[in-house]
């Protein structure tokens, strides 16, 4: 299996620990409780919240197999479209508030299994509005090095692991400067300084280059996983939400460390 998965992992053990892990599928599509914590009595039944920018206005959909409210009229191909390629089953583009153009690069095998793990979650009735959309079609902008499935041989590399991870667990759409919800892959890949407002305040994305002062580049690998496994920063500072500490304190050392030495090598930027 791609990532680093132990070799006896099925495929919906793969798929949980990805869900429930790197993708923090949850942090969207789970409503959230009086405080800002995500209610895990109805996990991935589609959130209060919502994003909206001059092309669309939508929620975080309930992803769960109800029939009515969720996905579960959707076949197995309609899902895999829906998260490699954001598009639903008649037709209509997904908003890019679903992070689909960082999923083009999932190994078969980790698409399948997300999708055969999405498909088992128990089915939550859930009623949202419908999702608003302004235009005919929506601007996407696929990472560098990120549109085709990446070869489960590059798994053996440290930093193209790395890179796979960061990519999926779409770091980077946070990490990085945004104009009317667009995130500047191009400019800012890493820069960080968004601002998010929740129940938590204002919370804003932080440099995560290979800077040495405004990035990454004077934290150890020890304070890199802390702050991503913990919410805990070099100087033993709370970091706040949406950025999904639990969910990434389910990933492997493997793993963590695969991301630490991709994140060496992002070009520096102040």
């Amino acid at each position: 299996m791609a990532g680093g998965a132990a070799a006896a992992e099925t495929p919906l053990e793969r798929g949980k620990y990805l869900v429930e892990g790197i993708l923090t599928c949850g942090n969207c599509h789970t409503p959230r409780v009086q405080g800002g914590a995500l209610n895990m009595a109805r996990l991935h039944a589609g959130g209060p919240q919502s994003w909206e920018t001059s092309e669309y206005k939508v929620k975080g959909a309930n992803i769960t197999p109800d029939r009515e409210t969720g996905i579960g009229g959707w076949s197995a191909n309609d899902v895999l479209r829906a998260i490699r390629d954001g598009v639903r089953p008649n037709g209509q583009q997904l908003s890019p508030q679903m992070p689909y153009a960082y999923y083009k690069i999932f190994t078969p095998s980790d698409l399948e299994a997300v999708v055969a793990y999405v498909r088992s979650l128990p089915a939550v009735s859930s009623k949202l509005p419908a999702s608003v959309y302004k235009v005919a079609k929506m601007h996407v902008e696929i990472p560098a090095g990120a549109d085709q499935p990446m070869p489960e041989s590059a798994m053996k590399d440290p930093v193209k692991r790395g890179f796979y991870l960061v990519t999926i667990g779409h770091c980077m759409e946070c990490h990085s400067p945004r104009t009317d919800g667009r995130s500047d892959l191009k400019n800012g890949l890493g820069k960080g300084g968004e601002k998010f407002e929740g129940p938590w305040g204002v919370s804003v994305s932080r440099n995560i280059t290979s800077h040495p002062v405004s990035g990454l580049g004077g934290w150890s690998d020890a304070e890199i996983k802390r702050a991503i496994t913990q919410g805990v920063g070099k100087g033993g500072r709370k970091l706040l939400p949406p950025m999904g500490f639990a969910w990434y304190a389910r990933m492997t050392e493997p793993d963590l460390d695969a991301i630490v030495a991709y994140l060496r090598t992002v070009p520096p930027l102040e």
